[in-house]
């Protein structure tokens, strides 16, 4: 997995780059928890569930189906000043789901574990993109050896350093059409 800081800062930098200016802090706070909780799978582990099961790490949590459960639980929840249907709600609903989809597509993108279950609970099958640059995450504690150490390096090239190209496109792309 890519660290839950990764997938935040991949999180944030999509709402930077399309959201209106002016969103307010949940609205932030919603976009980091919604990229990092499919890792809540983890508590699995505790119960003697084997990894490659469906309630297994990168299971259920990280499927397209959970993504967009998450962003419906979301938006129902913390964006009732919206109204349910609505183009603005809509948008909202496909927002969230991206950004808890996110955390999924960048753990396809890493080099260990067992793949990702996209299409859980309608099939356990687990993928990996052909291409794998960033390196898995050590799971617990693991994450503050020297090993640790290098999967953020690896983290900053793969995932920090384009996260922010695309703030600054979105920057610039807004400071251009204001002119």
């Amino acid at each position: 997995m890519a660290t839950i800081i990764s997938h935040s800062i991949a999180a944030l930098a999509v709402g930077k780059a399309v959201a209106p200016p002016g969103m307010p802090p949940k609205f932030w706070i919603a976009t980091a928890v919604c990229a990092a909780l499919p890792d809540l799978d983890v508590v699995s582990f505790a119960f003697d569930i084997p990894y490659g099961d469906m309630l297994g790490h990168r299971g259920i949590t990280h499927s397209l189906p959970f993504a967009l459960a998450l962003a419906l639980v979301v938006v129902l929840l913390f964006f009732r000043e919206s109204p349910m249907f609505a183009g603005p709600w809509w948008l909202l609903v496909i927002y969230f789901f991206v950004v808890t989809a996110s955390h999924a597509v960048l753990d396809a993108l890493t080099n260990g574990g067992l793949g990702v279950a996209f299409f859980a609970p309608f099939s356990g099958q687990r993928y990996f993109f052909p291409w794998r640059p960033i390196e898995v995450s050590p799971i617990g504690l693991g994450f503050l050896s020297a090993r640790g150490a290098m999967v953020i390096i690896n983290e900053i090239i793969w995932i920090w350093t384009p996260s922010a190209v695309v703030v600054f496109l979105a920057w610039l792309f807004r400071k251009k059409i204001s002119v």
